[in-house]
């Protein structure tokens, strides 16, 4: 029997709640599953442990990141194994983001091939070159212009922009000495400061910017951005 989208997505968001509350102490309040190609992201919102509720009034946000970075290392290969179940989609590439400011959360796959139900993906939207060039300015404020820029629209609530060749040399030697999730602490406080203080995203798609993630692949040399929006009514 076919398993439609909608059905894929409800399975995979009962199951992320799950797993969530399982490791954390708190699920949470909705999560937000979208397919399109060989791309899959999970929107999660109102995610935040009494703990950590805690510890963010005393400004500890790196050790808030760096307890959910560490249980996320145990829980990504249970999430890709269940995604494959679900979507017949083999994820080879993973990444995630806090966005501890609003509660919100965002894991992204990336896979080979596309799932089982074909779902396409919008590659021309209005905006397109406007968006790339404020990538590619940011990015060139926070280590360099990207080698390659791509983007896409899974829906109207989703914008994926992915960049490759953005590490620079001193980068690079942070890595080969140990230094992987010093240095991925710090680019998430600085691109995402460039990335919330950029003001031209909304004049840009012409409608509110909810929340913004980023995260990177080091050995790939590969980052990835995801625009959460509201909807075009």
């Amino acid at each position: 029997m076919e398993v439609k989208p909608h059905q894929q997505s409800a399975e995979l968001s009962n199951f992320i709640s799950k797993i969530l509350r399982e490791n954390f102490g708190k699920g949470p309040e909705s999560v937000h599953v979208s397919l399109g190609s060989t791309f899959i992201t999970i929107y999660i919102r109102n995610f935040l442990s009494p703990t950590e509720r805690v510890l963010l009034a005393q400004n500890q946000v790196e050790t808030v990141q760096q307890t959910r970075d560490l249980v996320m290392q145990t829980l990504i290969p249970e999430i890709k194994a269940y995604i494959k179940i679900v979507t017949g989609m083999e994820i080879r590439e993973f990444y995630y983001d806090w966005g501890l400011h609003n509660k919100s959360a965002m894991f992204t796959g990336i896979c080979s091939d596309s799932s089982s139900v074909e779902l396409p993906v919008k590659e021309e939207y209005s905006g397109k070159e406007e968006i790339h060039k404020e990538i590619i300015g940011i990015s060139r404020e926070a280590e360099k212009k990207p080698a390659e820029v791509y983007s896409c629209q899974l829906n109207p609530r989703t914008l994926l922009v992915i960049r490759n060749g953005i590490l620079v040399s001193i980068e690079k030697q942070l890595i080969r000495q140990g230094m992987r999730e010093e240095l991925k602490l710090a680019k998430r406080t600085l691109e995402k400061r460039l990335l919330h203080n950029n003001g031209h995203f909304e004049i840009i798609l012409n409608t509110k910017v909810n929340d913004i993630f980023v995260d990177w692949d080091f050995d790939l040399d590969k980052s990835v951005i995801v625009f959460i929006m509201n909807p075009t009514k």
